[in-house]
């Protein structure tokens, strides 16, 4: 009889622990702006799904990127932790994956909160975009895959979507194309023009074969760019779905429905279990699309047809949430991995980036517009519905807060420098546990964020900022997006240094005249940079030259023999299901 009353006390905490344990939905944009959304004060864009997610629960006013790029933010928001711990971060002028055959990646030995909650019984699934890596030494060893980072299902693309992958979207290599192809060519036939006059003149005896040899390099450069230009898309551009190419090249026709159909049926399949959903959007990133049903029916455009077309998909997944009764036992979260990329404009001079509303810069930059993103969560009758938050807060204090949500332990091995989100959200505490905030361009540290704390000042001390151009604008135009180091910065002795709490747009910079306390402020943040720097260790750089370019070996083709990547399985599945 006692056995029997201490298995039934046990089977009752058990089944207490996982009636308390949430689902979890985790929504993240791509290029999205803090100043796209109707929450967070745009009168044009009609985002009515989102916004009702902010007055159901908390808006965070100060939410930052743990970095201003696309690959290094993905990695410090799925471990918590920032870039430059996992070798996330380059050391050079390229700081993300470009190619599906790059053998850089999230190491195996970095902790996922999905695989955190893998290990507590939940299903979890990555619908969208990864940017996080795929194979290392082959093409089907998958180490950076999904997969290999907790994920029992993943359905969507391993790179990113770029103007490339859509063909008349035009291509973000064109300056690497320009230094590396017109330019050589332009060389060579000046050199070829000189010759040919020069041995008329019978100034000069020049044999045949070097004509031929010159002749035969602008031809070889000549092939070698028509070839990357004909099989970058299909190399590149694919949905997977887990291990297996689905459509190569993929197709934008119903992308974003076919994603979010899938994502819906993920969490009917796990109405019944804890589940992790994170629908990893493409939106806003170019090459810009969206359905007939939105194509032409925003006032920005093609972008702001991407971003209604987005808005719409998180009302599908609310619905889907309330037709199940699980929006009560569901913590949604939504974000960008960082700022609006505002150098985003066509040669027809077609706005297709996004609003960083009164913020300074933009995406690859850590003026408050690369860093500054949206932030919602809610989970009704958890979190107070129409709270605005105003702390500093970091897209890696979502490892922690799912992980002790779900009831997993944090590691022990490692710095995690995310802090858990839940007593601010519910009140417990009025003030961010971030102290300190690091903001990191790609590997080097471009600027400190301290929040003392008994003041409201938020001071943001900057080493270097990126020198736009042209003069005068609001990013960096004529590279497209700013760069970290050499003549692309200015450094600053002493540090450059902001209160945003009264300058939010980083315009007006203090000084010794206008802040008596300016000395000791950037001394306690340099104390600050030296404790933080002891803890970083020496790791592989996954975004080193010889982990970027693109590896033969590593090519990934949906048919077998390699000679025509090409295939619909997509459309194939698709007409099997009718």
């Amino acid at each position: 009889m006692r056995i029997r009353l201490v298995l039934l006390s046990f089977l009752s905490v058990a089944q207490s622990h996982a009636a308390t344990r949430p689902n979890l939905v985790l929504l993240l944009a791509d290029d999205l702006g803090i100043g796209d959304l109707g929450c967070y004060g745009n009168k044009t864009l009609r985002t009515p799904n989102i916004d009702r997610l902010a007055e159901g629960g908390v808006k965070l006013t100060q939410h930052l990127a743990a970095s201003p790029l696309c690959t290094p933010s993905r990695a410090a928001f799925m471990t918590g932790r920032y870039p430059i711990r996992s070798g996330m971060a380059s050391e050079f002028l390229v700081g993300v994956y470009l190619f599906s055959a790059s053998s850089g990646g999230l190491p195996t030995s970095e902790i996922t909160f999905a695989k955190l909650l893998k290990g507590q019984g939940y299903s979890t699934a990555l619908i969208g975009k990864w940017h996080l890596g795929t194979n290392c030494h082959n093409k089907s060893d998958f180490c950076h895959h999904p997969l290999s980072h907790g994920f029992d299902y993943f359905h969507g693309i391993p790179v990113t979507n770029l103007r490339d992958c859509k063909p008349g979207e035009g291509s973000v290599f064109t300056r690497g194309i320009r230094l590396l192809v017109f330019i050589p060519l332009q060389i060579i036939a000046v050199t070829l023009l000189t010759m040919v006059v020069l041995k008329y003149l019978g100034l000069v005896r020049v044999p045949p074969l070097v004509f031929f040899g010159l002749l035969c390099l602008a031809a070889m450069i000549l092939g070698l760019l028509v070839c990357f230009l004909h099989y970058f898309r299909p190399l590149n551009c694919f949905l997977m779905r887990n291990h297996e190419i689905t459509q190569q090249p993929l197709s934008y026709d119903n992308l974003m429905q076919r994603l979010v159909a899938d994502a819906a049926q993920f969490i009917r399949r796990n109405a019944k279990k804890p589940f992790l959903l994170v629908l990893s959007y493409l939106h806003v990133h170019t090459a810009l699309f969206s359905s007939k049903e939105f194509a032409g029916k925003s006032k920005h455009g093609a972008y702001g047809d991407a971003v209604e077309e987005m808005d719409w998909s998180v009302g599908q997944i609310l619905k889907v949430l309330d037709e199940l009764k699980l929006a009560n036992n569901t913590l949604i979260y939504f974000s960008s991995d960082q700022g609006a990329h505002v150098e985003e404009v066509t040669p027809k001079g077609e706005v297709h980036g996004g609003s960083n509303g009164i913020f300074k810069g933009g995406k690859a930059n850590n003026w408050e517009g690369g860093i500054r993103v949206p932030g919602i969560l809610r989970w009704p009758g958890v979190i107070q519905a129409g709270l605005e938050i105003d702390e500093p807060t970091s897209n890696m204090d979502v490892f922690p807060t799912v992980a002790t949500l779900a009831g997993a332990p944090l590691p022990e091995d490692r710095i995690i420098d995310g802090r858990d989100l839940m007593p601010l959200l519910q009140g417990k505490t009025q003030h961010s546990d971030h102290e300190f905030l690091f903001h990191y361009c790609n590997f080097y540290l471009n600027a400190v964020r301290w929040h003392p704390r008994n003041s409201t000042s938020i001071w943001k001390a900057f080493f270097f900022t990126p020198k736009f151009s042209p003069e005068g604008a609001n990013g960096c135009f004529s590279t497209h997006v700013c760069f970290c180091h050499g003549h692309s910065v200015s450094y600053h002795h002493p540090p450059l240094l902001f209160d945003i709490s009264r300058d939010p747009t980083e315009r007006n910079p203090v000084t010794p005249a206008t802040e008596p306390r300016f000395q000791e402020v950037l001394d306690t943040m340099q104390q600050a940079v030296d404790r933080h720097t002891k803890t970083l260790k020496a790791v592989p750089n996954q975004l080193s030259l010889g982990n970027i370019v693109w590896k033969p070996w590593l090519q990934m083709c949906c048919s077998p023999s390699g000679l025509s990547c090409q295939c619909d399985r997509e459309k194939q599945a698709r007409r099997a299901s009718h």
